[in-house]
């Protein structure tokens, strides 16, 4: 929404509405949680009913209850101590970075590891131990896919595509205007994004109800949907623990009234005030999202429960197109579309967040009133720490946002070139775009069909096309860091495999918490105005001639 990504976009770049901490905080009180009581009605179908899985909810569970044992007390220790010797090194590995970055492309983050000609194309190391910590956590199909996408873009795609300036596109734009190669590397990016997206949207929603027409079905026809003040019969006998975890579970109950009237509460207030934050979003707009709004929560939670996969940024896109296209570009489609992207996503995702933690809750037999009026809580603190952390950055850093800058935010670029394609039309995209946008569009929707239907065995090895698209516009060079630190866990498990499932997650977690505190001071420098010493910069051979040359005829 800010105006230095509207600026990158080109169009509409009038319409923008730059942060300020009062009005994020004040939008994020008013629509982080109406997720939370969607879907609280239906938790007892979802978790003790129809018994769906939550795959990351009860692996967080099993790792708790383990804790509990002796085995699991000394290997926790053990996991905590790996944890701070990472943090540590981390840590002081970005504070002596800090020393080398005086000025632009300046320090290590830009040492041109194969070249000058590949840093230009963006290949390059550039020693994140944040990427390199992400790197070890995320699947090593993940890895491999997003730098398979960094060789296709950056090292084939873009550079063909250059030589075609003057013919697809004007010679005199620069760089970062849309209607140039900018645009290529948008809207290709956003069609690989929703080929993948509504692939699996649709295939979670077929899941869904399915697995909800077949689950019904079983209950019998007479038996409505249950809900929470009516518990359901039993057909199955349950072991001791799951009886005893059912009980709880339902003795401490969370009332439908009260999350019907917290709903409708929350949503009358919310409809009320955001159009006076955004103008753009008018209060019918709002209105709608929040009718149709518990059926998606319901239907992210419960395909959440199935594939662990929640498709907030899918539901949230679907806003951006329907409420962008509605209000048209004569009255702010693209700043509506994207308000509308951010109430739809926050309810959504905190909805399948929720039942998550009540799987959790269930398995390790804690209270869910607790569970919820904790989620609560935790909302209203990020409601506010979550913005004041942004403010900081934004404060901190002149450049954020900017191409080529520590922080570029390039979701930020592709959802309002999204917005812009919802509300224009095909008219934004520069010439042979479109049709490349329909190429990759069917090969994501191809690739995750091959996928499916190869079996376990074969697609492990088929990429993510979702993974390969997020460095077409930002750039390979942090898919560099994240395949060493693929590879080093891969050696790692090639040496000692229990070791490195036991201690790698918390190697990873190290290298990422300490480059990540490591901004905190370093904001607090720049807020201050303390500026490193020194510029460590690296100059072709000719260029250092240049600059050797003009130091002397100044001496």
């Amino acid at each position: 929404m800010s105006e230095t990504i509207a600026k990158q976009s080109a169009e509409d770049s009038d319409y923008h509405k730059n942060p300020s901490l009062s009005w994020m905080i004040g939008f994020l009180f008013v629509v982080s949680f109406l997720g939370l009581f969607s879907v609280v009605p239906l938790r007892k179908v979802m978790i003790i009913d129809f018994k769906l899985t939550y795959p990351s909810g009860t692996a967080t569970a099993h790792l708790i209850n383990s804790f509990h044992t002796p085995a699991g007390a000394k290997l926790a220790k053990k996991q905590v101590k790996t944890l701070g010797k990472f943090f540590s090194f981390s840590f002081l590995w970005g504070f002596f970075q800090w020393f080398y970055t005086a000025g632009d492309d300046c320090g290590f983050a830009y040492f041109p590891t194969f070249g000058l000609k590949a840093y230009q194309n963006k290949f390059y190391f550039d020693f994140s131990a944040t990427y390199v910590g992400v790197g070890m956590i995320c699947p090593h199909i993940v890895n491999i896919s997003v730098l398979l996408g960094g060789i296709l873009s950056w090292g084939l795609m873009w550079p063909l595509i250059d030589t075609r300036k003057g013919h697809w596109y004007s010679a005199a734009l620069e760089s970062t205007n849309i209607h140039g190669l900018q645009g290529y590397k948008v809207f290709i990016a956003i069609a690989i994004i929703l080929g993948d997206g509504l692939y699996n949207f649709f295939k979670v929603l077929s899941r869904t109800l399915a697995a909800l027409f077949f689950q019904l079905r079983s209950r019998g026809a007479s038996s409505g949907l249950p809900v929470v003040d009516h518990p359901s019969p039993k057909s199955l006998k349950l072991s001791y623990d799951d009886e005893r975890r059912t009980r709880l579970f339902i003795k401490d109950q969370i009332p439908t009234w009260f999350a019907i009237a917290g709903y409708v509460t929350i949503a009358a207030i919310s409809t009320a005030t955001l159009p006076h934050i955004f103008h753009q979003l008018k209060w019918y707009y709002i209105l709608v999202i929040y009718i149709f709004a518990p059926t998606l929560a319901f239907c992210n939670a419960y395909g959440c429960g199935l594939t662990d996969w929640s498709l907030a940024s899918t539901y949230g896109k679907l806003a951006i197109f329907t409420i962008g296209a509605w209000a048209g570009a004569s009255h702010g489609g693209v700043l509506a579309g994207l308000a509308a992207c951010g109430v739809m996503m926050n309810i959504v995702s905190t909805a399948s967040d929720l039942t998550q933690d009540f799987k959790t809750g269930y398995l390790t037999l804690s209270s869910p009133r607790s569970m919820f009026v904790s989620q609560v809580i935790g909302t209203a603190m990020g409601c506010i720490i979550s913005p004041c952390v942004f403010w900081l950055f934004y404060k901190a850093f002149d450049d954020l946002g900017h191409p080529g800058s520590e922080y570029p935010s390039p979701n930020a670029v592709i959802y309002r070139n999204m917005a812009i394609l919802g509300v224009q039309g095909f008219s934004a995209l520069p010439k042979n775009c479109l049709l490349l946008c329909y190429v990759f569009f069917g090969l994501a929707i191809a690739i995750n069909l091959i996928k499916d239907s190869s079996g376990k065995k074969w697609s492990r090895f088929i990429p993510l096309p979702m993974a390969m698209a997020i460095p077409f516009y930002l750039g390979p060079y942090f898919a560099i860091d994240m395949a060493m630190g693929s590879l080093i866990l891969f050696v790692w498990q090639k040496i000692d495999r229990r070791k490195a499932d036991n201690f790698g997650p918390a190697v990873a977690s190290g290298l990422i918490c300490g480059d990540g505190i490591w901004t905190l001071p370093s904001s607090i420098l720049a807020l201050a105005g303390i500026k490193p010493p020194i510029c460590m910069k690296f100059l072709s051979r000719g260029s250092n001639s240049r600059v050797d040359k003009f130091l002397e005829s100044l001496g």
